[in-house]
């Protein structure tokens, strides 16, 4: 167990007297409020505490984050309230510790709910102050330290929620030794057999691999040293999981695993970076695709250091990395390094670092989706590494998730050109904007201010902030199309009825609307909105509840006013009026509209079976007329019954085509008895077109019968 006079040492040369007796105070605090307190492992519960801060101390966070850490667990776990923790230490301390405390009093709520609250309430917790995840990652960390002591299923569930959620926040963090720690621990719970066979992969090789690294390691120094480059040298045999990803990944053997060993030179100055990297490559030659320049080209989490795998002359490998001393420490502690800078403004970080745009598009994406446990899922899918790195056409480096498109692209550069995107230019070349990118591509975007989002940007779209923007419009045009719909209804039934004194006063009409249809809205606009997605009917029963008199005469053989608030089809652009796909209506033939729950007016032909057979209610039956609808391609679906005669099937496609009909798909089926079935599906401009097609099938010999279905 840490002591707390450990954790003093390590702050020593850093804090002050004032900071010093604060922490004190804190660490007295905590083992009162958690006196009695055991946890599994048999250890007094304050071991747990001073074990977080002392990561925390590690990672050379401010006096703040440190006290937190210390009391993180006070307001879960004991009866300690927010009031007077921030009484006792202040709005900052109480903001982070709740910011860490779990959910675990949501009503009527499952385990996995809650887990899937807790993960989304840090994450928002970080928009308002970073070190929040800082206390989460050193708790997470402690936590898989001891988990031995938890059940099998707690075990695997804890590990499988770090590797899904934490080590990749730490890596998008930048904090690479955090996350390298959680991933190896976690590895162990979630595949134990894979762990233990990896495990034994290494542990034969270690004493050899040790000894390898040591020499070069020698012979490295020698060299930098012969040079006059300044430099400091670690050597590392690569981690278990690291090792099983790159396996599962690559598809490769652990033979294949060229950087199993690696060392790291730390100099100086970003010059001598690349003279130490001239140095090795003239002695050993390297793998090329095995160099990467991360100064140059930062990773997203602002990683930089040079890469170079070498072969030796006894054909091993190493892999070498290079970077400066302020490379190697933000390498280890990511943003957590910058806290020291950053004690004034909390937010300030947020909103400006470039590695936390991830967590900007989480905010935005919180505002839409409220379901803890879908947010959870974009959180994941999120949070994968990016791993494609492309170019503005003025040389700016953008990283992107593998599998991203150009029209990510376009959003990941500013909304307004993601909303207005027509087309893309690809290394100098036109490209559709579902174009997957690749590394190294440069991209331009075209926009057109009249273009805006459809339905089918969601299907090429993988980042978060895109498909995040996009709904958003798409919702905003929906509500513009319910709210049009909805007065249509509105108006024509009150072109039917006669309301005896009026309508009464908006506010008035509002409440009595609430009230009869037992639905929650604030406006009219909501009410028309919630009509027009069919979510509530406008009859006769409505109007007499709202009506200032309580009674509505029908208006005798009254017409609605052509024009006025009759429902066209040619309104789909502006309304919530789609064709329905059971009976494919076709322009000019008689149709009947139904407002369909949630989705607005639905057009069915006055053929259509479900009309026939009344499966569709009554009440919800509109009034609509084609109007100078301006769709140009209709589907249609036509069974010839005919003799199984030579050269039939092409007299059919002719009698089609010679009305300009277009076929999209047709086949042919033989019976035993001489007669064949012909399906053909075509698309026409109206039923006109498709009735002269017909007669001209049922014109020619041996056919029997043509329907169209």
């Amino acid at each position: 167990m840490i002591r707390f006079d450990d954790i003093l040492d390590k702050v020593a040369s850093r804090f002050g007297e004032k900071d010093i007796a604060v922490l004190q105070k804190a660490y007295v605090f905590s083992a009162k409020a958690h006196k009695g307190q055991v946890r599994r492992s048999g250890e007094p519960y304050l071991s747990h505490p001073l074990e977080v801060s002392n990561l925390l101390a590690d990672m050379a966070l401010d006096r703040t984050t440190l006290v937190a850490g210390l009391l993180h667990d006070v307001l879960e776990d004991t009866d300690v309230t927010p009031d007077e923790l921030k009484k006792e230490f202040g709005k900052a301390v109480a903001a982070l510790v709740e910011g860490v405390t779990k959910i675990s009093r949501v009503q009527d709520a499952s385990p996995e709910v809650r887990r899937a609250e807790t993960i989304r309430k840090i994450i928002l917790a970080m928009t308002d102050d970073i070190r929040v995840i800082f206390i989460k990652l050193a708790d997470r960390l402690h936590n898989l330290q001891t988990l031995k002591f938890l059940s099998k299923d707690a075990q695997k569930r804890i590990a499988a929620e770090t590797l899904e959620i934490y080590a990749p926040i730490a890596n998008r963090l930048g904090m690479g030794r955090i996350k390298a720690e959680l991933e190896d621990l976690a590895f162990r719970y979630v595949e134990p057999e894979e762990y233990f066979r990896i495990a034994s992969l290494i542990e034969p090789r270690r004493t050899k691999a040790e000894a390898d690294l040591a020499a070069f390691r020698a012979e490295l120094a020698a060299m930098m040293k012969e040079n006059g480059i300044p430099a400091e040298i670690h050597a590392r045999i690569k981690r278990p999981y690291s090792i099983s990803r790159k396996m599962k990944s690559q598809r490769i053997d652990f033979g294949q695993v060229y950087d199993f060993l690696a060392l790291r030179i730390i100099t100086d100055s970003v010059k001598n970076c690349y003279a130490a990297l001239g140095i090795i490559h003239q002695k050993w030659p390297p793998i090329p695709q095995r160099f990467r320049d991360f100064i140059a080209m930062p990773k997203p989490n602002l990683y930089q250091a040079l890469h170079t795998t070498i072969i030796t002359e006894g054909r091993q490998s190493f892999e070498i990395q290079i970077r400066t001393r302020d490379m190697h420490t933000l390498a280890e502690n990511g943003i957590a390094a910058h806290w020291k800078y950053k004690d004034e403004d909390p937010q300030s970080l947020v909103r400006e670092d470039r590695r936390l745009q991830w967590l900007r598009e989480m905010v935005e994406l919180f505002e839409e989706q409220k379901n803890p446990k879908e947010f959870l899922k974009h959180l994941k899918i999120n949070l994968i590494s990016e791993e494609v790195y492309v170019f503005t056409p003025k040389g700016q480096v953008v990283s992107l998730p593998s599998g991203a498109s150009a029209l990510d692209f376009a959003f990941r550069i500013h909304s307004e050109i993601g909303l207005h995107s027509a087309a893309a230019r690809i290394n100098g070349k036109a490209a559709p904007l579902k174009t997957v990118l690749k590394t190294g591509d440069i991209i331009e975007i075209v926009t057109l201010p009249e273009k805006s989002p459809s339905r089918s940007w969601l299907a090429i779209t993988s980042t978060s902030g895109a498909r995040h923007q996009i709904k958003r419009v798409l919702n905003q045009q929906e509500r513009t199309k319910s709210v049009a719909l909805g007065r249509k209804l509105w108006e024509k039934e009150l072109c039917k009825v006669d309301l005896r004194g009026g309508l009464p006063a908006e506010t008035v009409l509002v409440a009595r609307l609430r009230q009869a249809t037992g639905l929650r809205f604030i406006s009219f606009e909501d009410f028309l909105g919630l009509a027009g997605l069919g979510r509530v009917i406008i009859n006769r029963k409505l109007m007499e509840k709202v009506s200032p008199a309580g009674l509505v005469s029908r208006r005798g053989g009254r017409e609605t006013p052509k024009g006025e608030t009759e429902i066209q089809v040619k309104d789909r652009n502006v309304a919530l009026v789609r064709l329905a796909r059971c009976c494919r209506p076709i322009k000019g033939e008689p149709i009947v509209g139904y407002l369909t729950a949630g989705t607005g007016v639905t057009i069915h032909a006055q053929r259509c079976r479900r009309i026939a057979r009344e499966v569709l209610a009554p009440e919800r039956w509109v009034k609509v007329t084609w109007g100078g609808v301006l769709i140009e391609n209709f589907r249609a679906s036509l069974v010839v019954r005919c003799a199984d005669k030579p050269g039939l099937l092409a007299k059919v496609m002719t009698a089609i085509s010679e009305r300009e009909g277009n076929i999209s798909k047709a086949d042919v089926e033989t019976y035993s008895d001489g007669r064949a079935q012909i399906r053909v599906w075509l698309i026409v401009r109206d039923i006109k077109q498709l009735d002269g097609i017909v007669a001209d099938i049922r014109a020619l010999n041996d056919i029997d019968s043509v329907e169209r279905i």
